[in-house]
């Protein structure tokens, strides 16, 4: 591949942003060349009309000075810049009036020396510029200081050429001195002041940035600083690479602003993000500079650093909206007035306690003392209404509970705060409360009060108030009478030296006295002895007694006589043990009486049996079937003594509650009873571990399968148990598809001897086992069916 073919290749795997940014350098280039061609043309032909100039002039002065100069006054009378010749020793030979009025010296009066009047400052360079005049002939713009006569320092630019003599030969020197004394310190001044403006710049607190289409030029050290950028970094970003706009469409809008010419100077604020990922807020204010043709050639822009501030405002506009918000969900009503009783705040009950048909944002503004005409006459006493408000604005006095009564009946209650910062008065908060019905409660409260003090006064409980070291301070009628003894004679009594304790008794009290110093409260029963020595039983609820600011005073009891029920609960104890008793009887006896029936009816058993296996080659069909049917009803009625056996002691029996396991519970209960080869049991989801008694629970499922399986008809017979939970209860379902229960039997069946059909194995007794284990448990049980379709029996267990 050719050379030329292969930087066309690389030309080619630039981007378009590449090619675009050499393009644009290649025709600032070329104009650049331009520019300086044309500077040089112009140069070139200024030094050659200077050179055809100073021709001229040296055969002028050249016949000057073989003429001893006579005639240079008249020749350049009309410069008017000063000019002077000088010999080579730098000597004057002559100047203008010029020139004598601007160095002070005059030639004709004093040698004049140009070498002397040079700053020392400027030596080394006059005497290379005067070399150089030696060796080219011409010296332009020439800048020194001098020292004149009677102005002295002055800046002076100089350009001069030679006088060559007709052999060639350097003879003198002209030129013509021009006073840049002003420009220079112009200059020194616009240098000391572009010092300033550096020193100020980097020392400001403010992030300063030049930008040149939209590259960052140059930044201060605060900036650097402030990014952790270093400045080289920072000369390759634009200032939309380190920032973002908070508010985009503003800033749009301030940019075509800019754009158009219509503004040269806005503020916006930038979020920046530092080099190390942090972020802060910057107020950027920019400024436009433009050129004479007012297209923007480069802006400054100063970063503010306002994060502090932005945090701070984002703290108070937080704060702001939560007090607003705070204001505005009061169940009170609030109105805030600045200085000058202008509403700036109002909330939703304020606008519904004086019925104001307007949201509380419409009303900021509005003038409230005008609105308080407007509104008076909601008050029972409009004038006093408003004297009043204009008296607690006078004095600017913190007021509160003060009360307002309206026309509709309602009562509102109001408080008045004032509002100072820095001690000069700044407005004024009002707060309204309804308190009609707290006001109509305590009227109320007053009544009743009356009316149950007389109750108490009256009632059939006896009610005392003791103080902390039990004395009565006030006892009603019917404690008087319990006690015997007249009211007067009790107030101030230790109670307990009234009641007739015994020592048990008395412990007992003083316990509970205890208790309502920790403030508990508590019911109890004492036995007392009255004055005429009689013993009563009483039922004492005692509570403690408290002040207004919750502090425990004492306490107050009240008193029931339960001496008859008390007689009666023994009298119910005496029957309750003799009702266990017989019933500890009964269960004996019912173990005896199934032992002694079970006997004869198992010798029975056997002795069909034998007859049966002896005889039955000799007995006809009838014989053997009602050998048959003898063993049948012997173990019908040895199944019915379980049943009821089973019955009577299954409330009886402790429950031993243990962790059972539902699903196990149902493997062994399949192995245990008959299961018809057309019948299968399923489970329809895991079954539970619960805790319960496992002899009932295994009882209690049993059963359950045990009639279900021996009702199904069907060719192919399904059980399913399921299990649902409730909150307090586990639900389980058994579901056959079997013959079905007639709806009449849905509630008989539970009851002992009650069974369906011809089942002559059926004892009646299975189910209502069932509905008592059930009973036990706090659980319910019934039954959905349906006949030819099945049943699904349903009970529930307390967790």
């Amino acid at each position: 591949m050719k050379k030329g073919q292969k930087s066309n290749l690389s030309l080619n795997k630039m981007d378009n942003t590449d090619v675009s940014i050499l393009h644009r350098a290649l025709i600032r280039e070329k104009k650049a060349r331009q520019a300086a061609e044309r500077l040089l043309e112009e140069k070139s032909k200024e030094l050659y009309d200077a050179s055809l100039h100073l021709k001229e002039a040296n055969g002028k002065l050249e016949a000057m000075l073989d003429n001893q100069g006579s005639r240079i006054d008249g020749a350049f009378v009309n410069i008017i810049d000063p000019y002077v010749v000088m010999d080579m020793t730098t000597k004057v030979l002559n100047m203008n009036t010029s020139a004598k009025e601007f160095l002070g010296y005059d030639n004709t009066k004093e040698n004049v020396v140009l070498g002397d009047l040079v700053h020392k400052d400027y030596l080394e360079y006059t005497a290379e510029s005067f070399k150089s005049l030696l060796h080219v002939g011409v010296l332009k713009n020439y800048n020194a200081k001098i020292i004149t006569k009677n102005k002295g320092e002055k800046y002076v630019n100089i350009n001069a050429s030679l006088i060559y003599n007709e052999k060639g030969q350097p003879i003198a020197a002209q030129g013509v001195i021009r006073d840049i004394t002003k420009q220079e310190e112009i200059k020194q001044l616009l240098e000391d002041q572009k010092k300033q403006q550096d020193i100020i710049v980097e020392n400001s607190s403010l992030g300063i940035v030049l930008i040149v289409d939209d590259k960052i030029v140059k930044a201060n050290k605060t900036f650097v600083e402030l990014l952790g950028y270093s400045t080289n970094e920072l000369k390759k970003l634009s200032i939309d690479k380190i920032s973002t706009i908070e508010d985009v469409s503003l800033y749009k809008d301030l940019l075509e602003n800019t754009e158009r010419g219509a503004s040269d100077k806005f503020s916006i604020v930038r979020i920046f993000h530092k080099k190390n990922g942090e972020t802060i807020y910057g107020k950027t204010s920019v400024s436009a500079v433009r050129n004479e043709n007012g297209e923007i050639i480069y802006k400054v822009a100063l970063i503010e650093d306002i994060t502090n501030d932005k945090i701070s405002e984002e703290k108070l506009r937080a704060s702001e909206e939560r007090l607003t918000t705070l204001i505005s969900n009061l169940q009170t009503g609030i109105l805030l007035e600045d200085e000058n009783r202008k509403m700036v705040l109002t909330n939703q009950m304020f606008c519904n306690l004086f019925k104001i048909p307007l949201a509380p944002e419409k009303l900021k503004g509005i003038n409230c003392e005008k609105s308080l005409q407007k509104y008076k006459h909601l008050f029972v006493d409009p004038e006093h209404t408003v004297k009043r408000i204009n008296h607690v604005l006078e004095k600017k006095e913190l007021v509160l509970s003060d009360e307002l009564e309206l026309v509709d009946g309602r009562t509102f209650e109001r408080d008045y705060i004032p509002l100072f910062i820095d001690d000069v008065y700044k407005g004024h908060l009002w707060s309204y409360n309804d308190i009609t019905f707290r006001k109509n409660y305590r009227r109320n409260l007053e009544i009743q009060k009356e009316k149950y003090g007389s109750i108490i006064a009256n009632m059939n409980l006896g009610l005392v108030e003791i103080d902390a070291d039990s004395k009565i301070l006030l006892v009603n009628n019917r404690y008087s009478e319990m006690i015997g003894i007249d009211i007067d004679h009790l107030i101030g009594k230790n109670v307990l030296d009234i009641m007739g304790l015994d020592e048990l008794n008395m412990s007992k009290m003083k316990s509970q006295f205890k208790k309502r110093t920790k403030n508990e409260s508590d019911s109890y029963e004492v036995e007392v002895t009255l004055a005429d020595n009689t013993k009563r039983h009483w039922l004492i609820s005692g509570a403690p007694r408290y002040d207004e600011n919750g502090q425990i005073l004492g306490s107050i009891g009240v008193h029931l006589d339960i001496t008859k029920q008390k007689l009666l609960e023994n009298q119910k104890q005496e029957l309750v043990n003799e009702l266990e008793a017989s019933n500890k009887g009964l269960q004996e006896y019912a173990h005896i009486v199934s032992h002694d029936l079970k006997s004869p009816l198992r010798s029975v058993s056997a002795l069909a049996t034998w007859l049966y296996d002896d005889y039955k080659d000799k007995l006809d069909e009838s014989g053997r079937y009602n050998l048959k049917m003898m063993q049948e009803k012997v173990e019908g009625m040895d199944n019915l003594i379980t049943g009821i056996l089973n019955y009577s002691t299954v409330n009886n029996e402790a429950l031993d509650n243990t962790e059972v396991d539902i699903n196990e519970i149902i493997q062994s209960i399949e192995e245990i009873i008959f299961i018809p080869d057309n019948v299968k049991i399923k489970v329809t989801n895991k079954l539970p571990i619960i805790l319960a008694d496992k002899t009932k629970i295994h009882q209690l499922f049993q059963n359950f399968l045990s009639n279900a399986v021996v009702n199904i008809e069907k060719e192919k017979g399904l059980v399913e148990i399921g299990c649902k939970e409730t909150p307090t209860h586990w639900e389980f379902s058994v579901k056959d598809n079997g013959v079905g229960i007639p709806k009449e039997y849905h509630e008989k069946i539970f009851q002992i001897f009650q069974s369906i059909g011809n089942n002559e194995r059926s004892t009646g007794i299975g189910l209502s086992i069932v509905k008592k284990i059930i009973d036990r448990y706090e659980g319910r049980v019934w039954l959905e069916s349906e006949i030819g379709k099945g049943t699904t029996f349903y009970f529930t267990l307390k967790k």
